[in-house]
């Protein structure tokens, strides 16, 4: 019998919800998908690592994070569309509110959209596709580019590289798949939207980025979702591939309601002459495990990681970055910015790691703590490891409170308390703002702002 007869005997409404983590939810997710076979073993042998490890021991505390009754598959629309009035009203409604259409009408080659667990809406710009380029979701690339998708995926994240990368490997569904061409330079940046809005649900999508030769590409991606008094699970994996003298941005800016954990892996492998940067902003959820890694494996490569992390009230921001020197002559500029206020705890964990044969090599990390009151805390967890005396290396950590003087001077001058405080917030995050398109970083002010005052999630 064919996976595709076998979908069909599977019934459309059972198969819209699946709750629990086992080896019956994983076959019935890929049946109605109507997957090869060698994805279904990808799978299934990813459920094997997941059952087998442990949760981790370190970091964020997750000792109240439940697995057994999660959703963790939502089938909210019959699939993915090109046009926005095609998407169901009261999706539509939701992406709406978050600024999509506008976004997309502005200042962006291509937009897609998740809802739950599939996705929604997909475009790409005319003149990409005619050159090639291609943007849509990773359950469309499996069907249009098998080979492709089967060539590149666990070869950066590998199932069995650590638990909740094992999840997503098992549940994955939804995601992005972008393709950028030799030589091609994508202008305007695509942008993709996930959305959570259910409770006690498990977002898995996976995301593979390839850059050809001498490609040029600018991915953002948006997170939300409402509070519920129940927990949801986001655990997402990146994969990104820079091939020589290419370069990748990949920008985050997620805003996690404070019921959701944060699981996320994100790699990068670069090439001879690419460069890679990570820009990750990190305001939302009730815990955060994200460090984004780049493998520099081909001489002359870079990677440049900008962190943002904001813990408030019940929030713990466990972030940083990871960057793994293999050749000669490579280079890697790490900058982490946190805030923490009302109790929150904000982590930088980073790793450091410089072969024998990466000589030659730079690396510059900064690490810079702002804490708005007494009772917050800041941590710096830097992992060192340099194994050849022909590196340049410096470290630099800072921790302080916020200046009670700048704010006397501020309110001097008719200026709120709140609006003193995010001022000096704002001035303290430039680093990271200057960084992002100027229609995000108006919205990034406005969501300091917000969480200044308490508002956001």
């Amino acid at each position: 019998m064919s996976v595709k007869e076998q979908a069909r005997i599977v019934g459309a409404e059972e198969l819209s919800r699946l709750i629990g983590i086992s080896q019956r939810v994983v076959k019935k997710i890929s049946l109605a998908k109507g997957e090869p076979d060698w994805l279904l073993r990808f799978r299934l042998e990813a459920l094997g690592f997941f059952s087998k490890m442990p949760l981790p021991d370190w970091g964020a505390d997750l000792s109240r994070l439940t697995l057994s009754r999660i959703v963790s598959y939502l089938k909210t629309t019959p699939g993915s569309v090109r046009a926005w009035d095609q998407v169901p009203k009261s999706i539509r409604t939701t992406f709406e509110r978050l600024g999509v259409p506008e976004a997309e009408r502005k200042f962006l080659a291509g937009v897609g959209a998740q809802f739950e667990s599939e996705s929604v809406y997909q475009r790409l710009n005319e003149d990409l596709v005619n050159q090639g380029v291609t943007f849509c979701s990773l359950d469309e690339a499996v069907k249009l580019y098998p080979q492709v998708v089967k060539d590149y995926l666990g070869t950066i994240v590998s199932s069995s590289d650590n638990k909740f990368a094992a999840l997503n490997s098992a549940l994955w569904s939804g995601g992005s798949f972008v393709y950028v061409p030799d030589d091609v330079e994508v202008e305007l940046p695509v942008q993709a939207y996930f959305r959570i809005n259910s409770k006690n649900f498990g977002q898995f999508e996976r995301t593979l980025i390839i850059a050809e030769p001498r490609a040029r590409v600018h991915y953002i991606e948006g997170c939300t979702a409402p509070t519920y008094s129940e927990q949801s699970i986001h655990a997402a994996v990146v994969e990104v591939v820079a091939k020589e003298s290419s370069k990748i941005r990949y920008t985050t800016i997620q805003n996690w309601s404070n019921n959701v954990y944060n699981l996320v892996t994100k790699r990068a492998l670069a090439q001879k002459g690419s460069t890679v940067e990570w820009i990750d902003g990190n305001i939302g959820s009730m815990v955060t495990m994200k460090y984004p890694c780049v493998i520099l494996a081909g001489k002359g490569a870079r990677a440049d990681i900008l962190s943002l992390a904001v813990a408030g009230q019940g929030q713990e921001q466990d972030a940083g970055a990871k960057v793994i020197h293999l050749a000669p002559n490579t280079s890697a500029n790490i900058v982490s910015k946190s805030i923490s206020r009302d109790g929150g705890i904000a982590t930088y964990r980073g790793l450091v790691k410089v072969e024998k044969e990466a000589l030659g090599s730079k690396v510059s990390v900064n690490c810079d703590a702002l804490l708005l009151d007494n009772y917050s805390k800041a941590n710096t967890w830097p992992d060192i490891q340099v194994k050849n005396n022909r590196t340049s290396l410096a470290h630099e950590a800072t921790v302080g409170q916020i200046d009670s003087d700048k704010i006397f001077y501020l309110m001097s001058r008719g200026i709120s308390e709140i609006e003193a405080i995010s001022l000096i917030v704002n001035g303290f995050i430039d680093d990271f703002s200057k960084e992002l398109p100027m229609e995000y970083a108006v919205e990034l002010n406005r969501l300091i702002q917000l969480e200044m005052e308490g508002s956001v999630g």
